[in-house]
């Protein structure tokens, strides 16, 4: 008996290794756990406690053995191999899961295989891959009923797709409808796109929740939004929410004004896409959430990254949970390339000069986006006026340089280049008026402004 031999039965039944004293009929459902979770070794002729009792290695009890392992579907290669009085199988992790055996479908958990029951064997299938939530067609959905026409048509524009096609045909070929009962009916993911999911308990969970706290805790919220429509709109509503809540700072480049947000646009509309096309819609008790906090920005979706993406091969391989969403999203220039979009957010932080987004995904996947420094309330304060300031000295500067170009203009040509309303630019020329920086030429609706001709004043 081999040293590895032995050091196994010292350390007894685990989640890769079992005991058998015969080949009875469990052994089916032991392979079979063992192919349906990571692989594994059966030893027939040791007891539970991992002593030798041996059993019939003859070529007549191995064959019976190799009928006995045929019964799992799909087909699967075990190795039968023989150490002295005992059979030992290696049963490899299954590359085609779900298998059976003639009494169910088994996983091994732990040191134990357990029969799966309904529920079990739904979750298994997701876990794995094998069925897919925005493939799924809804008999209870058909598309007559509730259905978006106006998120319809902002779609079918966005994604220029030709207006030949009759409706049906083009939600169809998207693979957001199906046939069922002799009706049309929306999958799951045509649902999400093209009807009407407000208030609906059915989609509930598939909305996004958005809020804004005081500090870097969630006890104190000072505004929260809870989107709910199509999946579309719920993303752009969501970056209308950060934009609205984020601190905006102005850059004047000639006559135009540049407005830049404290963290990149692209890269929190990558994050929110991501979680939106990303996300478990399987798991209904929780929903895509951002939220902004004193320090940072969390965006956070259900269902953490899908099997078979490691730590090692984070952001480098692609595996996509909703292939129909995706490449909904790929339509519309959401996703510019599958895989992408870890790999842009980086390169949108490091281009803006920002911290680099932090990932987190056990259970959950989170992106974290680090504000600056948080500040008190007085601090904000002074931080927004020190912004307001620096914004006017730049209008300030816009006017002047239009005028040293065109020589004098009304209060229209301003608007234009400082992007104000006509009653915010009269109150900003006045203020250069009085400052002496410009003159005002005419009266009322034929007034226009020139710069004073000893020069450009000093501010």
């Amino acid at each position: 008996m081999t040293n590895d031999l032995d050091i196994i039965l010292s350390e007894g039944e685990s989640y890769t290794v079992e005991f058998k004293v015969s080949a009875d009929k469990s052994l089916p459902s032991e392979v079979c756990a063992f192919a349906n979770a990571s692989g594994g070794k059966v030893f027939i002729g040791v007891d539970d406690r991992g002593h030798v009792v041996g059993t019939d290695v003859s070529n007549a009890a191995r064959s019976r053995i190799q009928d006995t392992v045929n019964k799992i579907e799909p087909r699967l290669n075990v190795s039968i191999d023989v150490i002295d009085n005992i059979v030992a199988l290696t049963v490899p992790e299954g590359t085609h899961k779900p298998y059976s055996c003639p009494t169910g479908f088994y996983l091994r958990s732990g040191p134990n295989s357990q029969k799966l029951d309904r529920d079990s064997i739904i979750d298994f299938f997701q876990s794995e891959g094998r069925v897919r939530y925005d493939e799924i067609i809804r008999d209870d959905l058909p598309i007559d009923e509730l259905f978006n026409e106006s998120a319809f048509k902002r779609y079918v524009r966005a994604a220029k797709i030709s207006g030949v096609l009759e409706r049906e045909a083009i939600l169809k070929n998207l693979n957001c409808t199906g046939m069922s009962g002799g009706k049309m009916c929306f999958t799951n993911a045509g649902a999400l796109f093209f009807r009407v999911n407000d208030e609906d308990v059915l989609f509930r969970h598939a909305g996004i929740v958005c809020a804004l706290y005081k500090g870097t805790g969630k006890t104190n919220i000072l505004d929260a939004k809870e989107l709910s429509g199509d999946i579309v709109s719920n993303v752009d509503n969501a970056i209308i929410f950060l934009k609205k809540h984020l601190r905006l700072s102005y850059k004047i480049e000639g006559l135009r004004r540049e407005n830049i947000l404290e963290l990149p646009e692209d890269a929190l509309r990558e994050a929110v896409v991501n979680a939106a096309c990303h996300r478990d819609y399987f798991e209904k008790g929780s929903r895509v959430m951002v939220e902004i906090f004193d320090d940072r920005v969390d965006i956070v979706s259900p269902g953490g990254v899908c099997k078979g993406i490691t730590p090692e091969n984070f952001g480098t391989v692609t595996i996509t949970r909703n292939p129909i969403i995706a490449s909904m999203f790929f339509r519309i220039a959401y996703i510019e390339q599958m895989g992408t979009g870890i790999g842009r957010m980086r390169n949108a932080t490091r281009e803006a000069n920002v911290a680099e987004p932090k990932f987190e995904f056990a259970g959950f996947f989170k992106v974290t986006f680090k504000r600056s420094e948080a500040e008190s309330s007085i601090g904000r304060q002074s931080a927004a006026n020190r912004s307001l300031s620096a914004a006017a000295t730049d209008r300030k500067r816009a006017v002047i340089s239009y005028l040293e170009e065109n020589g004098q203009a009304r209060v229209a040509d301003f608007a234009g280049v400082i992007g104000l309303s006509d009653g915010r630019v009269r109150a900003l020329l006045r203020e250069m008026v009085g400052d002496g920086t410009i003159e005002k030429i005419g009266d009322k609706r034929y007034a226009h402004y020139a710069l004073k001709p000893r020069g450009r004043a000093e501010e």
